[in-house]
């Protein structure tokens, strides 16, 4: 089920604090998240990845190249359950 970001902010070098439409919430180091290869690359410079922003048309997370990522997967991580292709990968703490 899809649940909307509504709020995001960069709190470490690729550490997002999410908020989801329902009030869940957590951190997400999206290094683990994301290989910053193709589209993503632009992520390792600091400054871009500082411009994250909520598109909520979208209900996600995007940046202005109009990069963005799936909130399924942010709010699976969120909630404490495994994404099999990221569970060796992805760490989270929950807010």
């Amino acid at each position: 089920m899809l649940k909307d970001v509504v709020e995001v902010e960069l709190v470490g070098d690729h550490r997002l604090r999410l908020r989801f439409e329902d009030g869940a919430g957590g951190e997400v180091d999206l290094s683990t998240v994301v290989p910053f290869e193709d589209v993503f690359a632009p992520l390792r410079d600091p400054a871009v990845i500082a411009a994250v922003h909520v598109n909520r048309e979208l209900g996600t997370i995007g940046w202005l190249d109009g990069a963005d990522l799936d909130p399924d997967v942010f709010y699976a991580l969120v909630q404490g359950n495994l994404v099999p292709h990221l569970s060796q990968r992805a760490r989270v703490s929950r807010a």
